[in-house]
């Protein structure tokens, strides 16, 4: 602590203890909390209470108050048990005869203050903090605090039930530290005597009649084998496990029992633990048993929990697997007459006529679909899953679902007519079922229904009746099954199949750009952008793009009344140049799509639009077309960028400035790339006057770089000017070994010196200095080679970094002015208004 914390601490102990004065601000209480625990974390000694009387001062104080307020009394539990933590000082605070009044029988928990649920939260948090050392445990066990800590388990306040529960965790898991050391086996071990109340509490709870107690012993078990004591303390975690496997066991028979959806996470969380990575015991039984017990939603989330483990028993994951597939192969079942469809599964874990009725149930069936979808797809974005998926029949159970949705098939079972109707129009399940059938479209074997696939989509597509949000995934799915096209076209030389499937997608696509709905114009100009970069390449797609209306469509949706709209044609304008304007051989030629017009159309919203969506898209397409060469000549694309700068210099969308600054970084790596010899590598002093470098500045001044860079530093916004620094110091080391940085008083007696000074000084006022003079302002001329040069060497760049890092209140989160602004509240009895961030 500094000496001038250490000069304001009595007087704000003094206030806090005060009952005349307004209480404070929660937050900065928090903060003060949050300042000692620092404190004590890093000090562990007796000193830190010992040569600060004013904080047991401050408890004592606390304690003598006939009515203390809530917030009070909160932070006065809280501080106790930081500073608890330690050994020495818990025995000092015990010396004192404190912590007994706070945290046992005769402290707050059988008062009035008790029923205010901040109270009861902060004793927990308090405790936790307190068991650090073995004294403060058994302090605990022997003045009845574990009684406590077992009955807010089921507190009304989920908080401090969930505090609750981590508190006994945290008990446990510490009470066995010491215990690592001996040998133990299942038959023969002792816990210690606070894991033992523990324990001996679980197995109590878990066979009491009270079913909210059964649930908190469950949640607890759950929370014990999900955290390092199951994966730490592996002796005792099969130890713990033997004593609750029966009764979990008889849990699962039980299917009144409310307890079961709980056992799903608890059964994960062991599987988990590196005491059962075997193939053979009795836990792996009682999985399989809980997958054939639980219903199908129960068992979901533990299947596919099953099979993200790679320790898991092959048979088990496989009835995992057969758990997730069995509602899809319900589906296929149901679609198909007798025979018609083998379905996705050869025998089901649990009885299928579970699953039809949930299916059959209008309340249940779209929520079962979600869950199984929902998985499928996490599954799907696995490198390595360790069964097989049948892919294909995974597939056509998909096609299915959508088809039932928009009711395109008319099944003639009972139960396929049933799910038909549960199904009409589910949002939910269409989307659901998109995402999926998007994460398929990266696996092999599918090919063979790949025609009847994309009849679902484009009827998706075409439909009126598909919501703008379905009709997103929809694009979205097709825009990737449309990559699997191309590619088995080149090895299946499928040509006239994907022809005909382009040429109906594009006929939906003009329809579509064409909507009265903005999300669906929106969607549409998402998809041909997702196209164009994923196919601009194949034949294919350019001849039936071109002979389309959807360059022109695009190319009036610059123009669109809807900011979103209007962003996404220029972004969809900006990748579609790359075939119109900028391939070798434009098949484009002699038209509106001349490279000229379109670089004009996008200036011109750049510059005029009145929305920054717009703007911000249009920089981020110069700077891609940029990136990839297609700016043309060295002479074009300085023009070019300087153009550019020149009208984003003056955006009000800190976005656009920033994006401006990216374009200008990757300006100048390309025409350091073209004019040094050895490009990236900073240079010698003996070629810092060569002609490469002269050049390079003579670019970067006639292109304006360098007034927009010292400008941008300058920029009310912090992220503008970070990226600007970033920059020129980029381009300082280029110039400049670290060695060779220019001499200050050299640079003073230089004539452009003065300037220079001026800019250093400007600088260092930061954002107060954002009207900026970019024109020669003060005698600096930024088109200057040399005044240029001279100022990249003298500049202190580095320190101005710094500034730019430092967080705006890296002065006032200090402890010293905590401590300030809580003086400065009390005793005033306005509303709190200090600012303690």
């Amino acid at each position: 602590m500094t000496r001038e914390c250490a000069v304001l601490l009595p007087g704000v102990c003094a206030a806090l203890a005060d009952p005349r004065q307004p209480g404070l601000d929660d937050t900065c209480l928090e903060k003060l909390l949050d300042w000692f625990r620092s404190l004590t974390w890093f000090d562990p000694t007796v000193e830190l209470v010992q040569d600060n009387p004013c904080l047991t001062e401050l408890i004592t104080s606390v304690l003598a108050l006939p009515d203390p307020s809530p917030s009070i009394l909160s932070f006065t539990l809280q501080l106790a048990g930081i500073l608890a933590s330690s050994e020495s000082r818990f025995q000092h605070l015990q010396e004192e005869k404190l912590l007994g009044r706070l945290f046992g029988q005769e402290g707050p928990r059988g008062s009035v203050a008790w029923e205010d649920a901040s109270v009861r939260s902060a004793w927990v948090k308090g405790v936790h903090s307190m068991v650090q050392h073995q004294p403060a445990l058994h302090f605990l066990c022997s003045t009845g605090g574990m009684d406590v800590i077992f009955a807010l388990q089921g507190d009304p306040s989920l908080f401090v039930a969930s505090a609750a529960s981590q508190l006994l965790v945290h008990m446990l898991t510490f009470s066995l530290e010491s215990e690592t050391s001996k040998a133990l086996s299942a038959k023969d071990c002792d816990w210690p005597a606070c894991a033992q109340m523990i324990v001996k509490h679980i197995g109590e709870s878990l066979q009491s009649s009270s079913a909210s107690q059964v649930e908190q012993s469950l949640k607890l078990l759950s929370s014990l084998f999900g955290s390092c004591f199951g994966s730490c303390y592996a002796a005792w975690t099969e130890v713990l496990w033997l004593d609750v496997a029966k009764q979990i066991k008889s849990f699962l028979l039980k299917e009144t029992v409310q307890a079961q959806p709980l056992l799903a996470n608890l059964l994960l969380n062991v599987a988990r633990s590196p005491v059962f990575c075997g193939t053979e015991g009795s836990f792996w039984a009682l999985v399989t048993s809980a997958l054939e017990h639980l219903t199908p939603v129960q068992a979901g989330p533990l299947a596919v929990g099953l099979l993200k483990l790679c320790k898991c028993p092959q048979d088990v994951r496989i009835q995992a697997l057969t758990v997730l597939l069995q509602p899809m192969d319900c589906i296929l079942r149901a679609a198909s007459q007798p025979l018609e469809c083998a379905g996705l599964l050869d025998e089901s874990v649990s009885d299928p006529v579970t699953v039809e009725s949930l299916l059959s149930s209008k309340t249940s069936c779209a929520g079962l679909l979600c869950q199984t979808l929902a998985h499928l797809e996490k599954l799907l974005s696995l490198k390595h899953l360790r069964v097989d998926l049948p892919y294909v029949s995974l597939l056509h159970s998909l096609m299915t679902i959508l088809q039932f949705c928009n009711g395109f098939l008319s099944p003639t079972s009972p139960l396929g007519s049933t799910i038909s109707r549960n199904l009409i129009n589910c949002f939910r399940v269409q989307k659901s079922a998109l995402d999926v059938l998007a994460a398929l479209s990266e696996k092999k074997d599918c090919g063979t229904l790949i025609g009847s696939l994309f009849d679902v989509l484009l009827a998706y597509l075409q439909s009126p009746n598909t919501s703008p949000t379905v009709l997103k995934k929809t694009f979205q799915a097709t825009s990737k099954w449309l990559v699997h096209l191309q590619e088995l076209s080149c090895s299946n030389s499928q040509w006239q199949q994907t022809e005909k499937i382009l040429e109906d997608v594009f006929v939906v696509l003009q329809k579509r750009l064409c909507s009265p709905c903005w999300e669906v114009r929106d969607s549409s100009l998402e998809f041909l952008t997702a196209m164009v970069k994923c196919l601009r390449d194949q034949k294919e797609f350019r001849q039936c793009l071109l002979s389309s209306e959807v360059l022109r469509l695009t190319e009036n949706l610059l123009e669109d009344p809807e900011s979103y709209v209007r962003a996404s044609a220029v972004t969809a304008v900006g990748h579609l140049a790359f075939i119109t304007c900028f391939a070798p051989e434009s098949p484009v030629t002699g038209s509106q799509y001349h490279k000229e017009s379109i670089v004009a159309k996008l200036q011109e919203i750049l510059s005029t639009d009145s929305e920054g969506f717009p703007r911000r898209a249009v920089i981020s397409i110069f700077t891609k077309w940029l990136r990839e060469g297609c700016t043309g000549q060295l002479e074009d694309t300085e023009q070019f960028v300087s153009r550019v700068i020149q009208t984003a210099e003056h955006d009000l969308d800190w976005e656009v400035r920033l994006g401006s600054l990216e374009l200008v970084e990757v300006f100048c790596s390309q025409t350091i790339c073209q004019l040094s010899q050895c490009p990236y590598a900073p240079v010698s002093s003996a070629v810092t006057s060569s002609s490469p470098q002269k050049e390079l500045l003579q670019v970067f001044c006639r292109a304006k770089l360098f007034g927009f860079l010292f400008g941008s530093l300058c920029d009310c916004d912090k992220p503008v000017g970070q990226r600007a620094c970033d920059v020129l110091i980029g381009l300082r080391g280029h110039f400049y070994p670290v060695s060779t940085l220019e001499n200050p008083q050299e640079v003073q007696d230089s004539p452009a010196g003065r300037g220079i000074a001026w800019l250093q000084r400007t600088l260092r006022q930061g954002s107060l200095a954002q009207n900026f003079p970019t024109d020669g302002g003060d005698g600096v001329d930024f088109q200057d080679p040399e005044s240029m040069m001279l100022a990249l060497g003298a500049i202190d760049l580095l320190e101005l970094h710094d500034e730019l890092n430092k967080s705006s209140d890296h002065v006032e989160e200090s402890p010293q002015s905590l401590l300030q602004d809580i003086l400065a509240t009390v005793g005033t009895i306005e509303d709190n208004e200090v600012d303690c961030y």
